[in-house]
């Protein structure tokens, strides 16, 4: 008796658990619907694909907080994803989450990075794109299968006239940890 006694107070002490991290998540869900506004949605017509990459994607997090999580409209949903980089934007498409759109004019810095809200990594392997969503500046994530594709990736969204990338074609406003890359993917 004693032992089922143990097992049920085991079994409610977890289900507590587990509801106080929904309630959570979903209190932060409801404080940064007002402070985020909706991603934008995929255009119907995007143009073409200049390049594309598969991987995960990792998260979403306000700039310059990598463990500022934005979990609002399904950003804060860790998936599988395709990135596609097209004229105006990138189009980044999650399988079982909300898909969006960075729009190009948008886009403030890309850097390579070891770390973003869910992941951390010995080596930066992952992709952050940096652009404004409003009035609100965010980091998105990205694991690609393929991390040669990442110095195309910086390429592409800073190359000038291409409307990405910040003024004077230099890191976002997001200071950088320690690093071997700078900005154009190379050794410092």
């Amino acid at each position: 008796m004693d032992r089922v006694l143990l097992t049920l107070g085991i079994v409610v002490f977890f289900l507590l658990c587990l509801w106080g991290m929904w309630l959570g998540w979903r209190r932060k869900s409801r404080a940064q619907s007002v402070l985020v506004p909706p991603f934008p949605e995929i255009p119907a017509e995007p143009g073409e694909i200049r390049l594309e990459s598969t991987g995960l994607y990792v998260s979403t997090t306000t700039a310059g907080n990598w463990q500022d999580r934005v979990v609002t409209r399904g950003a804060g949903l860790r998936s599988g994803a395709v990135w596609r980089l097209h004229p105006g934007g990138v189009a980044v498409e999650r399988g079982g989450a909300p898909d969006f759109w960075i729009p190009r004019e948008a886009v403030t810095g890309v850097r390579r990075d070891s770390r973003i809200a869910g992941k951390v990594m010995g080596t930066d392997a992952l992709l952050i794109i940096t652009w404004r969503a409003g009035e609100t500046e965010l980091d998105t994530g990205f694991r690609g299968d393929e991390l040669d594709d990442y110095p195309l990736w910086i390429a592409q969204l800073l190359s000038p006239g291409s409307g990405g990338g910040a003024p004077g074609g230099g890191v976002g406003a997001r200071p950088r940890h320690n690093t071997d890359h700078d900005i154009k993917g190379g050794a410092q």
